[in-house]
C-alpha cells in the first residue's frame, strides 16, 4: 500500500497520495466527525472534499447510533450503468443532442403506469421521477476508450462498439424532505439504533433507496426513447446510504456520504464531464470501510467557479470538451460550476485507490455527450 493511506489517527485514516488534493476543511471535518458518540472509524477517500458541516467522498462506521446528517438529503444518490445498442461509428452527436432534447420536465403520460405500479413513487415526489436534478447530477453517453482486464469486461457483456449509458442522480426532493424531518426533531444528533425513532428514520431511508434506483432507471429509459434506442441495465450503485455492516470485527453501521461500496462487484468511478471515468473491480478492505470514492472529487468551491473560469471560457465554449464530448447545460451558473478545472483529475483518484490495493481497473470509459440540464437547476 506504500504511501497510499495516512493515517490521521487511531480511528481515522485518508486514503490519498503525496500528490492528491485535498483541503485542510475536509480534513477537518474528517477528524471531527470521529468525535461523535458511537463512531468507530473513518475513513476518507481520494475525492474527499467539505461538505456542509460533514466531509463528501468518506465512510463512517459506528456503533448505538446512526447519524441522518451524515448521508445528507440525496439518500441513495448512485449511479447506473447502461449498455446501449448505439453503434459508437454512428453517433453523430448533433443529432443525439437535438433528438435528447429536454428531459428536465415531468414525465408524461406513457410514463404514468409504471410509476403507479411502484411504492417508491407513492411519496409525494413522483413529479421528479425521470429527471436528473442539479448539482453534479448527469447523464452521460460514453464510448469504451481502453481495456485493462477483458475477460472481465466481457463478464459484464460491455460491448466495445456500443456506447454506454452512466445516469448519476438521487432521490430529489424526497431524501430533502427526510433529511428536514430529521432535522426539525433532532438536529444533527444521532438517533440510538434501538429506538423508534431510528427504526422510523431507516424505513424512510430505503423508500428513499428505491426511489433513487427507480429514478435512475426511468432517466435511462426516457433518454433511450428519445434516441430511439435500446438498453440493458448492467450496474446500479447507491454512494449515499447507511447499511448494518461488521468492520474491523465489530457489529454496526457503515455510513456513505459520496462513497461507492466496494462489497458490491464492479462498480464506476466517473470523472469530471471533461475527464474519463473508470470502470473497476473493487477489493474490499475494512482499511477504507469497503468503501471507494465515488468521482473525482471537487477541487473548487462553487462560489468561485464563474469567477475564475468566466475571464477564459463562454458557455457555449464550455459546452465542448477537450475528449471532444459535447456538454448539454443550459443553466449558464451550472456549467461553470461544473466545468472539468473544478475537478481533481481522476487519473489521480485511480492511481491512488490501485496504490492503496482497493481496486482492479477493468477499463476507461470517455465522455461523448453530457447531459447537465436543458433549463434551470432542479435542486
Amino acid at each position: 500500500m506504500g504511501n497510499y493511506v495516512q493515517n490521521l489517527s487511531a480511528r481515522v485514516n485518508l486514503i490519498a497520495s503525496a500528490d492528491t488534493w485535498i483541503e485542510g476543511d475536509a480534513i477537518q471535518q474528517l477528524q471531527n466527525t470521529a468525535k461523535l458518540p458511537g463512531m468507530q472509524y473513518v475513513s476518507g477517500m481520494p475525492d474527499l472534499h467539505p461538505g456542509r458541516g460533514y466531509p463528501v467522498g468518506a465512510a463512517f462506521f459506528s456503533t448505538d447510533y446512526i447519524y441522518p446528517a451524515l448521508i445528507g438529503g440525496d439518500i441513495g444518490c448512485g449511479m447506473a450503468l447502461w449498455q446501449t445498442d448505439i453503434a459508437v461509428h454512428k453517433a453523430n452527436l448533433s443529432k443525439l443532442e437535438k433528438k435528447l432534447g429536454n428531459i428536465d420536465g415531468p414525465l408524461g403520460e406513457e410514463w404514468q403506469d409504471e410509476m403507479a405500479n411502484s411504492i417508491a413513487a407513492q411519496t409525494g415526489f413522483q413529479q421528479a421521477l425521470g429527471t436528473i436534478g442539479g448539482g453534479n447530477h448527469f447523464a452521460e453517453l460514453q464510448s469504451i476508450d481502453k481495456v485493462y482486464d477483458a475477460p472481465l469486461l466481457d463478464a459484464l457483456a460491455l460491448n466495445k462498439q456500443q456506447l454506454q449509458l452512466l445516469v448519476h442522480s438521487g432521490s430529489r426532493g424526497l431524501g430533502q424532505f427526510i433529511l428536514r424531518q430529521h432535522i426539525d426533531l433532532h438536529g444533527h444528533h444521532g438517533l440510538a439504533v434501538d429506538s423508534a425513532d431510528c427504526a422510523a428514520y431507516l424505513q424512510a431511508h430505503q423508500q428513499a433507496v428505491q426511489f433513487a434506483m427507480l429514478n435512475r432507471r426511468l432517466i435511462a429509459r426516457r433518454i433511450l426513447s428519445r434516441l430511439n434506442a435500446n438498453g440493458q441495465a448492467l450496474l446500479d450503485i447507491n454512494h449515499n446510504l447507511v447499511l448494518p455492516a461488521q468492520m474491523h470485527g465489530l457489529q454496526g453501521w457503515v455510513h456513505r456520504k459520496g462513497a461507492t461500496p466496494a462489497d458490491v462487484g464492479p462498480v464506476v468511478i466517473p470523472g469530471s464531464r471533461g475527464d474519463f471515468s473508470y470502470l473497476v473491480l473493487p477489493l474490499a478492505s475494512d482499511l477504507s470501510l469497503c468503501s471507494l470514492a465515488h468521482g473525482a472529487g471537487r477541487k473548487w468551491m462553487r462560489s468561485e467557479c464563474k469567477g475564475r473560469l468566466s475571464p477564459r471560457y463562454t458557455v457555449t465554449q464550455l459546452s465542448r470538451t477537450k475528449l471532444g464530448s459535447h456538454v448539454i447545460c443550459a443553466d449558464r451558473q451550472l456549467i461553470y460550476e461544473e466545468a472539468p478545472e473544478a475537478y481533481k483529475p481522476a487519473e489521480n483518484i485511480i492511481s491512488t485507490l490501485e496504490g492503496a490495493g482497493l481496486i482492479k481497473v477493468i477499463a476507461r470509459l470517455r465522455p461523448v455527450l453530457t447531459y447537465k440540464t436543458r433549463g434551470e437547476c432542479c435542486e
